[in-house]
Formats: C-alpha cells, structure tokens, sequence
C-alpha cells in the first residue's frame, strides 16, 4: 500500500515543463525518490505519458558510476532523448554524485587564479544545457555529505524549481495508518513522520530504524561534509536543541549548555557554525522572535524545532516526551509545512510587580505571516480552569490589534469563539484540514 502525497504531486504537476530544473529538496530519507520515482511517475503515466517517455538514472546504483562524469551523463541523455518529436522527463537520483571534469582543451595559463572553476564542467553546467531541450522536462533529487540539497537550489538561482518535501504531515499519516484519531496522534508525536519507520509495524524496529538513521546518516554526513575531527560539540549540541525545542536560545546559552554536557569547554562561534551545519542538513528549523508592539525582530534570540519528532524522540531514548513541547513543535512544523513564514512572537506588557511599575515580556507561540496579513496562534493542552484560560490567551489579548487569534488545543475538539473574539480549536482538526488556507479556516 502506498503512502500518498498528493500534494507533492501537485506542485510537480504545476511547475512541468516550466523551462526550469526541478529540485526535489528536504531531509535525507523523507521520501524524494519514491516521489519522484513512483508516485509522481505513475500519476504521469495514468495521465497518458507513454513508459519509453521517462528517463530514469539512479547514481547512487554503483551499475550507474560511469554516469557521476557530468559529461558521460549529458552524452547519455542526450542519446535517450534523441527523438526530438517526443517529450521525456529525465528523473536523475543523488546527482550531486556527480563529480567535477576538468577541460583538457582549454589552456590554463589564460585562465586568472579567481576563475579556476571554469576549467571544470560540473552537474549543474550539464543540467542548465538540458535545461535548454526544448524536449526535455529535468527532475533531480539530492543530499548528502558531499552536496546538501540545499545548495543545489542555491546554485540554479532563477533557473531552477524547488519543491520542499518534508516527513509524513499528520494528515498524510492519519490517512495511511487506518488507526482512530487519538491513537493516530499518539503514534505520530512518538515516531514522527519518517516514511520507513511509519511502514515498520515492530515499534522497537521503528526506535531502532530511527536512532540509526540519525546517527549513521544525518550525523555522519554532517560531519564527513564539514571534515570535522571528532562528533563531540555536534553531538552535544544536538541533544541540548532536542531537549529544548520550542525554548528561546542563543549561541551564548547553547554554548554553555554544550559545555556543561560535554564538561569541557566550548565556545560561541563554534556553536553558531554547527548551528548552520544543523539547519543545512534540515535536521531543525530556526523561528525568529519578533516584537509585536515594536515592530522588530530580535537579532539573537531565536527557537528551534526538529524536522522530525521520531528523530529528535529516538536521539534522545524516548525520554523527555514533554507532550506541551512535542505539540508546539509540531504545530510548527505543519505551518512551515503548508508554506507559511512563521516567527515566534512576544507582547510587552507594563504590571504592578511588588509595588513597582515593570515591563514584563509574554510569548506568543507563533505568528503566521499571510501577506499583508497575520495571525496569531497559541499552543495549550488544555484550558479546563478560568486560570488556565486567562494564562493561555493573556499575550493574545494585549497585542491590541484586530487580527485573529487562536488557541490550538490538544484533542478533536470543534472551533468556537469567546466574546473577545479568540478562537478555539483541537489540534487534530487543524491538522486534518490541509485543503483550507487559516484565512478560510477562522474567517
């Protein structure tokens, strides 16, 4: 039984035959080929695209090493694409396998010292040329310790496509897991979203499927990509996010986390580098915080959420299951996910502390830009006391603005809406509700 993702299939349906290079980008393992190289091409054959139409070259197949020389690869192409009435998509898996040929016919002594990598032809030279075959339509999917995918769309600028796949959303796992919903979000906040561990019915084969895969994959890539001598401050830091998602930090509080962990010290430019290695290799994203009545953002202080929950949970032993910090995290993850810019955000509001008049900051968890437009959201499990309630939406209230605000709750529970016009829902809905825009959704 397949895991569908329809709306993968969709944005590569809509950017087809764009004149550009689609780059099919994300965490390693989350599913890219499979979309590309059976979702995506079934749908492309029920549509009436004939089987000989599809070019297929997977390079991490040691049968396929000849074609990692960019130029064999062109030239192979090119031979299986020769038909020029017919129309091919050409899928080419990993291909920053490709590996860089000098050009033997061009004199080097011509060549200034900054332009030496002209002397090379590369991937990237060999896609934009079949990028200009009117006839043909190029996918290519890659990541690794060698090429993070993330630079193969730096590199094609406005002349590539991105399609961002992330882990299974809950709407994707609900839908295959045939599970109720409840139970479905107890799984999905304890595994994660991480297509093979979701297909593994044994869950101590899914902890260990997921505590190899970070270590073996994500970790190692990082750290043969960078060449860095040991794993000790990266793995360090590394549980120190973990065990904080949806908490402020900095380079300054990380680095001595790290260094209290480690028992040795560290410092913070070496956290801020491995911070980015971390975000390059999408094993976390990054939220900035964002001063509602100030209108500014706060340079340093930022959050950082997992890509994955069964990641970050088989990283840290299925310990520190904190529900509040998995929700937050998810609720993050599904509006990135649906492509939203989201900030953290935080209201100032003057109080009578011990006599004395202070500023004192609240958060909110997240203000999701939509335009011109915002909206606000709150994560909370539950809001069963006045107490409660009144601590949940105190930030919410003193923004002093018009734009919506909601409190996602935990559980199935409908929407309604109190009389200072705050709107309540249960986070499964929210997250079932992937066909409806916010706007649409608490309009």
């Amino acid at each position: 039984m397949d895991i569908l993702r329809d709306d993968y299939i969709r944005q590569l349906d809509s950017k087809s035959w764009n004149g550009k290079v689609k780059v099919i980008t994300g965490i390693r393992r989350c599913g890219k080929s499979y979309l590309l190289s059976h979702l995506y091409k079934h749908y492309l054959l029920q549509k009436g695209v004939k089987a000989d139409c599809f070019v297929e070259i997977d390079l991490e197949k040691d049968y396929n090493a000849a074609y990692r020389n960019p130029k064999v690869l062109y030239n192979h192409v090119m031979q299986q694409c020769k038909n020029k009435r017919k129309r091919y998509y050409v899928f080419i898996d990993e291909i920053q396998l490709c590996y860089k040929v000098k050009n033997t016919d061009i004199d080097e002594s011509l060549v200034p010292e900054e332009d030496r990598e002209l002397l090379y032809t590369t991937f990237y030279d060999i896609l934009n040329s079949l990028r200009g075959e009117e006839h043909i339509d190029v996918y290519v999917t890659g990541s690794n310790s060698k090429m993070l995918s993330k630079d193969i769309v730096t590199n094609f600028r406005d002349r590539g496509s991105e399609i961002r796949v992330y882990p299974l959303s809950f709407a994707e796992y609900y839908a295959f897991a045939g599970l109720e919903k409840m139970e479905a979000l107890e799984q999905y906040l304890n595994f994660g979203g991480m297509p093979l561990a979701v297909l593994e019915p044994d869950e101590t084969e899914k902890q260990k499927y997921l505590s190899d895969l970070h270590h073996n994959v994500y970790m190692k890539d990082i750290i043969d990509r960078y060449k860095m001598q040991d794993d000790v401050v990266i793995d360090a830091l590394t549980d120190a996010l973990y065990s904080a998602v949806g908490s402020l930090s900095n380079p300054h509080k990380l680095a001595n986390s790290v260094s209290s962990l480690m028992a040795q010290k560290t410092y913070d430019p070496t956290i801020k580098k491995y911070l980015s290695y971390l975000e390059d290799a999408y094993l976390f994203s990054v939220a900035q915080r964002f001063d509602v009545k100030g209108k500014r953002y706060f340079e340093n202080i930022k959050k950082y959420y997992a890509m994955d929950l069964g990641l970050r949970n088989a990283r840290l032993n299925f310990r520190q299951q904190e529900r509040s910090h998995l929700m937050e995290n998810m609720i993050y993850n599904e509006l990135i996910r649906r492509g939203y810019r989201v900030d953290i955000g935080v209201v100032e509001v003057e109080r009578i502390v011990d006599g004395k008049r202070q500023l004192i900051q609240y958060e909110i968890d997240f203000i999701v830009n939509t335009g011109n437009d915002k909206i606000y959201i709150q994560s909370a499990l539950n809001i069963d006391t006045p107490d409660k309630r009144e601590q949940e939406t105190f930030s919410l209230r003193h923004t002093r603005d018009s734009f919506r605000k909601i409190v996602l709750l935990d559980g199935i529970s409908r929407a309604w809406t109190d009389n200072s016009g705050i709107t309540y829902l249960g986070v499964i809905p929210f997250l079932l509700d992937t066909d409806i825009s916010l706007k649409e959704l608490f309009a």
